[in-house]
């Protein structure tokens, strides 16, 4: 039983990754490589968050919400946009489209990260003798981060790599992509400074990361249209 509750709860965490692999173009293009090549620089990234976490931010021995400490988190969040920066626009690729680059990229993104964050609490804790809900609610996140990572690598390509796009939606971009890249300071603030349960964050976490798509979605289209 236990194992059977660790391999469900695999699934959920990483087979929608492989699902969107081979469900979309990006396995027709063979853009395997860019995405390994997106998930080593966010590990690279990684590494640099943790470095400046350990260095900037101090010990609380509280679980309370210190605005202070978060903005320091967030300012650091920030070394994401970075590397998916460098992700983007110098890495070399495969002849492939802005469309599925950016897509190749944060799909690596997103598996990298719930590799990191995911795979050794799923085996230390779903194969307990206790059924719990919590690495449910761990896939579900990872779904909605796979979500939001696609979100702002279609969003950072707009900015990055789309040069002849309407002006008036660079200001709604530069937005978007700013609240994607805060969402764990939000998350976080819902948690710590509002006592917002696991469930709620998660079903919070599915909603904007759903909306956040929508939006990008709609603004990559427009941005496809030639211009007058």
């Amino acid at each position: 039983m236990t194992m059977f509750h660790f391999f469900n709860c695999a699934i959920l965490t990483f087979g929608p990754h492989a699902v969107y692999y081979s469900a979309t173009p990006l396995s027709e293009y063979d853009t395997l490589g860019t995405s390994i090549k997106a998930a080593v620089v966010y590990l690279i990234t990684a590494l640099v968050k943790l470095v400046c976490l350990a260095t900037f931010l101090n010990v609380s021995e509280s679980d309370s919400f210190d605005p202070y400490q978060e903005l320091l988190k967030a300012l650091i969040g920030f070394v994401d946009v970075a590397g998916l920066y460098f992700a983007l626009t110098q890495l070399t690729h495969r002849n492939i489209s802005q469309y599925h680059k950016f897509q190749a990229v944060g799909l690596g993104w997103a598996f990298a990260d719930s590799v990191l964050h995911r795979l050794a609490p799923l085996w230390v804790g779903a194969r307990g003798l206790e059924f719990t809900w919590d690495y449910i609610f761990q896939g579900l996140e990872a779904n909605a981060n796979l979500v939001l990572s696609l979100s702002l690598a279609a969003l950072g390509s707009l900015m990055w790599l789309r040069k002849n796009k309407p002006k008036t939606l660079i200001p709604i971009i530069y937005v978007c992509a700013g609240i994607v890249a805060t969402m764990p300071s939000i998350t976080s603030y819902l948690r710590r400074g509002l006592g917002w349960h696991l469930t709620k964050i998660v079903g919070f976490e599915l909603f904007t990361s759903l909306v956040m798509a929508f939006i990008s979605w709609q603004l990559f289209a427009a941005c496809q249209k030639p211009s007058n």
